[in-house]
């Protein structure tokens, strides 16, 4: 059987769809895998594409995207609610089926040399291909954004993996890894406060003392007229939906605030919605195990979880 990795890059350009057309048309109607998805966002500025197959199959088309997006996006003339230090941010492989993280690890170092040889774009490697521990995590890596990369990058610490110590003038630099599967979550609120979803944020992110493997920040809207608490679930055997969603909607009644959905970016486990309706199948007195159809899966999470703008084509399983 093939190798199949889930491969998530990101890229900060959210509002041109013009744009985001050139910039993913590269890897439609390819052999080897799949473009499950690429989700725009207006106020992130931000778009996150989703590809699904052999991960030998992705090296060229990636590569190709990755040439339009540096042409295409000027980071001096860029900016969003999401922090970013790249045109192209991220690119991260994950292991899905027959393929080891050794192998993600390969393919991410491979790739991010001929980022480097190709398009002169400094690569940071980061997740399970860092090479040192202080840019395991990618928010260390990305701190300062672009703006602050051009001096930073030049520090003995930051010296990337892949190029000189000196970012690309327009294309920035660009975070290479391979991971465990993350949920990305957001979670809606009535509120045009950004200090409300900021304390709620504090309180569920780990560094601050929340919840372990859970990183959280809180972001404005305006497209939308509301805030979020967007947030990466990094272990989401640890940390289950529903108790993160709970907690929020519970932390959020101190300030008299309602949460009014929730959604996920790209794709995610069954397993982990099977787990958070587990609850509330406890709570609600039905059984799970004998409801396990796609289509009630998914319906159920709308209604338990208020996920918004979802179906069964972002659950994992469903596409392979």
């Amino acid at each position: 059987m093939k190798p199949i990795v889930q491969c998530v890059p990101n890229f900060s350009e959210g509002c041109d769809l013009d744009k985001i057309e050139r910039i993913v048309a590269p890897l439609k109607n390819q052999p080897g895998f799949t473009l499950v998805s690429y989700e725009p966002d207006k106020d992130y500025n931000r778009t996150v594409v989703t590809l699904l197959g052999d991960p030998e199959s992705m090296i060229e088309p990636l590569l190709k995207s990755i040439e339009i997006t540096a042409n295409e996006i000027d980071l001096n003339h860029q900016c969003g609610e999401h922090p970013r230090m790249g045109a192209i941010d991220v690119l991260p492989f994950i292991p899905i089926q027959n393929i080891t993280m050794e192998t993600c690890v390969d393919y991410a170092k491979r790739i991010g040399k001929l980022i480097y040889d190709r398009f002169q774009i400094p690569v940071f490697l980061y997740a399970e291909a860092a090479q040192e521990a202080r840019r395991k995590k990618l928010p260390n890596i990305r701190k300062g954004e672009f703006e602050g990369m051009k001096e930073k990058i030049k520090h003995p610490d930051w010296h990337p993996d892949f190029g000189t110590a000196e970012m690309h003038p327009t294309a920035g630099v660009i975070g290479v890894g391979a991971r465990l599967p993350l949920i990305a979550y957001n979670i809606d609120l009535d509120t045009m406060d950004l200090s409300i979803a900021k304390q709620i944020s504090k309180a569920i992110r780990g560094s601050s003392g929340g919840f372990k493997h859970v990183q959280a920040g809180p972001v404005c809207l305006e497209e939308r007229k509301h805030t979020q608490v967007t947030m990466n679930i990094l272990n989401y055997k640890q940390n289950p939906l529903y108790r993160i969603y709970e907690t929020v909607k519970m932390e959020a009644k101190r300030y008299g605030v309602h949460v009014t959905g929730s959604e996920v970016v790209g794709l995610i486990p069954q397993d982990t919605l099977m787990a958070s309706l587990e609850y509330y199948g406890a709570v609600e007195q039905f059984s799970v195990k004998e409801n396990t159809e796609l289509q009630w899966i998914v319906q159920a999470s709308i209604q338990y979880l208020k996920l918004r703008d979802f179906n069964a084509s972002k659950i994992i399983e469903a596409n392979l």
